[in-house]
């Protein structure tokens, strides 16, 4: 595994990491607040993304807008049994969901949820560093770079290492203080 392909890796996990603070709502609608949501479209998972058209039309609504009327019920489904924790109002044309304020209970449990997901990612890098280290070993024990290229090496991973697991715990804290805003 080459210190390029470790650190396109760990950058991936930075972005997954990202992906997921993205689903936590703060007070704020937020149209990817729904990305995880999927819809039973014609006997098959499909993404509410790609079945409709979200918008946020003000600081504390969502509209979804199909493109298939026929579909309408079966999104307002999707949406009362995902873990989004929003009531759909469906209007015969369009679902809009009300984003209530966040209390300070509810607020607490989602800096909880954020934390859990940046320890996925430090864990996730950490994972990557522990395979980079073991290739960089066994290309040293075959003999295709010498013991100094191979400490250099690991050297490298493990300030990558640093750098990215820096980046999880600055979107974090950005993150809570989406959430503790009010």
């Amino acid at each position: 595994m080459k210190l390029a392909d470790v650190e396109s890796h760990m950058q991936k996990a930075v972005e997954s990491t990202q992906r997921s603070f993205n689903t936590i709502r703060t007070g704020r609608a937020n149209a990817s607040l729904l990305d995880r949501v999927t819809v039973e479209y014609y006997g098959t998972p499909t993404a509410l993304k790609s079945l409709a058209n979200i918008s946020t039309p003000d600081s504390t609504t969502i509209t979804i807008q199909p493109y298939d009327r026929g579909s309408l019920n079966t999104i307002e489904k999707a949406i009362s049994l995902s873990d989004v924790g929003l009531t759909p109002n469906n209007d015969g044309s369009v679902i809009r969901l009300n984003i209530p304020p966040l209390t300070s209970d509810r607020r607490k449990e989602l800096v909880k949820i954020a934390a859990k997901y940046a320890e996925e990612g430090k864990v996730s890098i950490r994972n990557i560093r522990r395979d980079g280290v073991d290739s960089t070993r066994k290309q040293e024990k075959n003999g295709d770079i010498t013991e100094d290229e191979s400490r250099d090496l690991q050297d490298k991973i493990q300030k990558l290492t640093d750098k990215y697991i820096a980046r999880v715990e600055e979107l974090l804290a950005e993150k809570e203080k989406d959430i503790t805003t009010v």
